[in-house]
């Protein structure tokens, strides 16, 4: 577990008589790292967040990245996965991630309150900074 542990988060969903699940949240790079990431949340009894690099939107775009958490998700449909794609600071990139689906990427680029506009018009939730 320890290698993937540095960016464990607390909070998530309610679980049970008042308890809070852990949630872990990590920077993949690839599927091999996503895997990994999913079984150590497994094993920790964790929900997690799948984050991709920064600015990954730039070089894989954002179908790649979808398709590679869709791809390890599979393997474990018993946990909760979230996942946001860095869009950097590009607009188009951000753009481009709204309309192929992205419900939650991170912008830190111009013209922020047009793309939380279209964000908003998506059901998307944009964030100025990685969780």
């Amino acid at each position: 577990m320890g290698l993937l542990r540095a960016h464990v988060r607390y909070g998530g969903g309610r679980r049970g008589a008042g308890l809070t699940r852990k949630r872990q949240t990590v920077t993949v790079h690839g599927a091999a790292e996503a895997r990994a990431a999913l079984e150590d949340a497994r094993a920790g009894g964790c929900d997690i967040t799948l984050i991709s690099a920064p600015g990954a939107a730039a070089s894989g775009g954002p179908g790649w990245f979808m398709a590679l958490v869709e791809c390890a998700a599979r393997d474990y449909p018993d946990l909760k996965i979230d996942s946001v794609l860095d869009c950097g600071d590009r607009p188009g990139d951000a753009l481009a991630a709204l309309r192929a689906g992205w419900k939650t990427i991170v912008y830190t680029g111009p013209a922020s309150a047009k793309i939380d506009d279209i964000a908003a018009q998506c059901d998307a939730t944009v964030l100025r900074r990685r969780p």
